[in-house]
């Protein structure tokens, strides 16, 4: 038996133990196939006489033909060429019992069983991998429901859904685990990097805008003890040269969550969080889903803003996971 770290589909060499007899065999479907005169080599007996035993195995219905054989394509051959499953194969190898077909049937038992055991391990991990998302979203859930009864966010209730929509379809979980390619949150690499000096530029452009409106005073944006500084260099701090927050969405949920809830200005924190936050999103070509739509609107934004606004302490791990699975 050659290859031990076989793959679903892959071909695995069986020989015989004196090497008189070499069969790529197929794993595929948790079983082996092979083809008639591969059969016919494997227990060393002429073509004609295996399909006498697989005419008679089908005839008296010791296997199921329909799920035991399918035709494939193969190179050198103009017409589809049948593939037996190992039931198929056992059959025939019980129907010419000899020393070849017992040491084949501890080999294809041997190679199915290792087949099987890895799988389940592979399956176990998706499975706990899957708990661990749902048990995620739940949170996510709890927490949106929970908030949505806060009398600041009276009014927001739609987008509040909206968010939790989206969220949940960012995760597809069961259409990820059925196709058994669970995937994380895909990790961007910021370009852009937000300067404090370009900040205090927008904000100031942002405060001129809003009082020509009547929509700010004076306050607006006026620095608290230079804690926007302190933000904008905590969102690219380094632990033993390494970033704490190194990929894009990790960065701009953090921005966003901490200027909430810090309060680095005396008046405009949500107003000026939110700017910044699709700011910094635009400058990195993040902004946009690829049909041109924001992936968080102006209403959601805001929703989420309130959010934040509300949330205690211990809700910042989840809000930063709803943040940055939405534009993610």
């Amino acid at each position: 038996m050659a290859k031990n770290n076989f793959q679903k589909g892959e071909i695995v060499i069986y020989k015989t133990p004196k090497n008189e007899v070499e069969v790529e065999v197929r794993f595929e479907k948790e079983t082996v196939w092979l083809r008639q005169d591969e059969i016919a080599r494997l227990y060393g007996k002429e073509r004609s006489v295996i399909t006498k035993h697989i005419n008679n195995i089908f005839r008296d219905k010791e296997v199921d033909k329909k799920s035991n054989v399918q035709k494939l394509h193969i190179a050198g051959s103009d017409k589809p060429v049948a593939f037996y499953s190992l039931d198929v194969i056992l059959a025939v190898g019980y129907r010419t019992n000899s020393a070849r077909a017992i040491h084949f049937r501890k080999w294809a038992t041997n190679v199915l069983k290792r087949y099987l055991l890895k799988g389940y391990a592979i399956n176990k991990k998706r499975l706990l991998q899957t708990r661990s998302r749902l048990k995620e979203l739940q949170s996510a859930i709890d927490f949106l429901q929970k908030k949505s009864k806060y009398q600041l966010l009276t009014g927001q209730e739609k987008e509040i859904l909206d968010l939790l929509a989206n969220y949940s379809k960012t995760l597809s979980l069961l259409e990820q685990y059925d196709k058994g390619r669970i995937k994380l949150v895909k990790k961007s690499k910021a370009e852009f990097v937000l300067e404090y000096e370009e900040a205090k530029r927008i904000i100031k452009e942002i405060k001129k805008d809003l009082i020509s409106k009547k929509e700010a005073s004076d306050l607006f944006g006026q620095d608290n003890e230079g804690r926007l500084a302190g933000i904008i260099k905590n969102i690219y701090q380094t632990f033993k040269g390494k970033e704490l927050y190194p990929s894009l969405e990790e960065k701009a949920a953090h921005l966003l969550y901490f200027i909430v809830k810090d309060h680095p200005f005396i008046d405009g924190n949500k107003r000026i969080a939110s700017f910044l936050f699709v700011y910094f999103l635009d400058k990195n070509n993040f902004l946009y889903k690829e049909n041109r739509e924001r992936k968080i609107n102006d209403n959601a934004l805001t929703a989420l803003t309130l959010l934040i606004a509300v949330s205690e302490p211990k809700d910042k791990d989840i809000l930063i996971k709803i943040i940055t699975n939405l534009i993610s």
